[in-house]
C-alpha cells in the first residue's frame, strides 16, 4: 500500500486544521501518516512514497519551524526520494505566494514530482489582533483541503505517479 507522509507546523491552529482535513480524506485512499514539522524525521521521508506539506506564512515568507524540519532532513534524503510525489497547503494571511515559493523550491532541489498546485488559504488576518489569534478554516477550505488529500492519496495508490 503507498504512503502518504503529511508534514505540517501552525502556530494559530490554521495549518494544523489543513493538514487533519487533508489526512482525514487521504487515509481513505491510501496509507496515511501525519507529522509535526519538529517530529519529522529524514526516515519519515525515507518511508513515504509522497508528501503534503502545510505550513503558514509567516513575515512573507515559510515559518521557521517548517524551514527547521526541510534544513534538518535535506541531506539526509537527497538523492534518495527523486521523483516521489508532493503537494502543499500554505495557511496565509493575506498572500502565501512566497512561502509555496520558497518550498516549492526545496522540493525541486530533492527532485520532487509536484502534483497540485500550491493551495493557499488566505485568512485575511492584517492587524496584530488577528495575525496572533486562534484561526479557525472555514468549511469550504477544509473542503479544498480535504480534495487535496483525497487526490494526493488515490494519485499515489493508484500508481498515477
Amino acid at each position: 500500500m503507498a504512503r502518504l507522509l503529511i508534514v505540517w507546523h501552525s502556530r494559530t491552529g490554521g495549518s494544523a486544521q489543513m493538514a487533519q482535513a487533508a489526512a482525514e480524506a487521504a487515509r481513505d485512499e491510501c496509507e496515511t501518516v501525519i507529522t509535526r514539522a519538529q517530529d519529522a524525521t529524514a526516515k519519515d521521508m525515507l518511508a513515504a512514497n509522497g508528501y503534503i506539506f502545510c505550513a503558514p506564512e509567516n513575515l512573507a515568507a515559510l515559518s521557521g519551524e517548517m524551514k527547521e524540519f526541510f534544513d534538518r532532513c535535506y541531506y539526509p534524503v537527497l538523492g534518495q526520494i527523486e521523483g516521489r510525489a508532493y503537494a502543499q497547503m500554505i495557511c496565509a494571511g493575506s498572500d502565501g505566494r512566497n512561502a509555496a515559493r520558497q518550498l516549492a523550491r526545496i522540493a525541486t532541489g530533492w527532485r520532487l514530482k509536484e502534483v497540485q498546485p500550491a493551495l493557499i488559504i488566505n485568512t485575511r488576518a492584517q492587524t496584530a489582533d488577528t495575525i496572533l489569534a486562534e484561526k479557525t478554516i472555514a468549511e469550504k477550505d477544509l473542503q479544498d483541503c480535504r480534495d487535496l488529500g483525497a487526490a494526493v492519496g488515490a494519485g499515489l495508490q493508484m500508481g498515477a505517479f
